[in-house]
């Protein structure tokens, strides 16, 4: 715990997509951990290291609206890629005319989190260079310089997220939400420990003054 960091992730929309959800898709009522993992990974990714959610503050009311917006019915196929290499007469990309569909998304707006968060070690990884301050001091100085991997998102690509460092943990904002509130069911994480059968991680949510303590939780698949 010693070597975590505090970051603000802000934007106009956000959209943590429910995987109960098949066709339209309906976002979390806030950031889920792996999605909060996965900005603080743009920033800085490294085999050597794994970062650990521990807490996530709501800085602002939940608020929701609908979006439509265009979308593709199919994905890239590794197959067909493969065939067309040996020879097949396939076509190698997916046409957005002929695949376009509209659909109807219920995201986040102005969302406003801190996440709390460290890192471990990854030990079959970790090299005899790997040290915990050379990774650490790496990590503030891209967060101070704005510097990223690839841009930072909130749940998809289109809806871009800004990062900042709070340089001291008495500066977090108070969160104006108070009480108790159950979430539900959230997605915690994937895991990934077998690449054939990768299963969903699940955990209680709950938010208390607008803090979500993920320290400690139960998580179930």
């Amino acid at each position: 715990m010693g070597y975590g960091v505090a970051i603000r992730v802000r934007g106009d929309y956000a959209l943590f997509t429910r995987p109960e959800m098949k066709v339209e898709r309906v976002s979390y009522d806030v950031i889920t951990p792996s999605a909060a993992r996965g900005i603080l990974e743009a920033v800085y990714w490294k085999p050597a290291i794994r970062w650990v959610i521990d807490k996530i503050h709501v800085l602002s009311d939940i608020q929701f609206t609908n979006i439509r917006r265009n979308e593709v019915s199919e994905k890239g196929s590794v197959d067909n890629a493969l065939q067309v290499m040996k020879g097949a007469p396939k076509l190698l990309y997916i046409s957005a005319t002929d695949n376009r569909q509209q659909r109807a998304s219920m995201v986040l707006k102005d969302v406003d989190y801190v996440i709390e968060a460290h890192f471990d070690e990854v030990e079959k990884e970790w090299g005899e260079r790997d040290t915990k301050e050379g990774h650490y001091n790496i990590v503030l100085r891209r967060l101070r310089q704005g510097q990223y991997f690839h841009a930072p998102c909130l749940g998809t690509r289109e809806f871009p997220a800004r990062v900042e460092l709070i340089e001291d943990e008495h500066d977090i904002p108070k969160s104006p939400l108070n009480g108790k509130r159950h979430l539900g069911w959230m997605l915690y994480d994937l895991d990934f420990s077998n690449p054939r059968d990768i299963r969903p991680k699940f955990f209680n949510a709950k938010m208390v003054n607008g803090v979500i303590d993920l320290t400690g939780v139960e998580v179930r698949q």
